[in-house]
């Protein structure tokens, strides 16, 4: 008699990138999984926490190339549950932030089938830790905002202006393509000299990152070729963090490019 199948699917984040920020939880869930559906983003090192005969199904998408659409991945976390049973849903960074994690959820639970979450460590966060930056050092930040730079829309959230009025850190996730318009809603606001940090690839082994002022970023931006996927970092705590800068010349790592634009 076969065992009964029993649907499950579980949400885990795969954290920003170094394997080694992925949860204890997170790697429990993945050494049950029957079938993992993971992202573009999720480091590939994770698949190894998962069976050998686990199915895995990459359903990344990256800049003007989808594996698969939304729906689509819906119907194959729903299918996948129902035919194999636990699923595990690999998303990077954190499910829900700016993830589309409770749209899977909403969509899985209206099949009936038991759902859980793991949260995982956002880039948002993780990122500018990882370069010594705190986004809310005492006596220079009392507050940050984490904001989209790509809307579902495919525009700039109007939250970025809101943003350059205030006193606090920015942080921008998805939002390279959009550099040009972020740079102007700041100078509009006379802040060209508030300090940006671009970090690509953070805590992975291709990390670059550059350094500069609203008025400077898009010169180190191409002069350094940095792109995709990136965190933006807007604000005095970057200034804060200038004596790192001749440490990371002085390392002339192989995987880590630094660059401080002046005016």
């Amino acid at each position: 008699m076969k065992n009964k199948i029993e649907p499950q699917v579980t949400l885990v984040g795969a954290g920003p990138g170094d394997s080694d920020l992925l949860t204890i939880k997170g790697a429990k869930a993945l050494a049950e999984a029957k079938v993992v559906l993971y992202d573009a983003l999720a480091n590939d090192e994770l698949l190894s926490y998962a069976p050998k005969k686990a199915l895995k199904i990459f359903v990344g998408k990256r800049k003007g190339c989808h594996a698969y659409t939304q729906d689509e991945i819906n119907q194959l976390i729903v299918d996948n549950a129902l035919t194999y049973g636990h699923v595990v849903r690999l998303k990077g960074g954190d499910p829900f932030i700016f993830g589309r994690g409770s749209e899977e959820i909403e969509f899985v639970e209206s099949f009936g089938i038991p759902t859980f979450v793991v949260p995982g460590i956002s880039s948002s966060i993780a990122v500018p830790a990882s370069q010594g930056i705190s986004l809310t050092k005492r006596g220079i930040s009392e507050s940050f905002w984490v904001i989209t730079g790509t809307t579902s829309a495919r525009k700039l959230s109007t939250d970025v202006a809101l943003a350059a009025q205030s006193t606090a850190t920015v942080v921008i996730l998805m939002g390279m393509s959009k550099l040009a318009e972020i740079v102007a809603l700041f100078q509009k606001e006379s802040k060209g000299e508030i300090p940006v940090a671009i970090i690509q690839n953070g805590t992975t082994p291709e990390e670059k990152v550059g350094i500069g002022t609203i008025n400077t970023i898009q010169r180190v931006v191409a002069e350094n070729n940095l792109s995709s996927p990136a965190i933006i970092v807007i604000g005095e705590v970057v200034g804060d963090n200038k004596k790192r800068v001749g440490f990371y010349k002085e390392l002339k790592s192989n995987h880590k490019v630094l660059a401080y634009g002046k005016e």
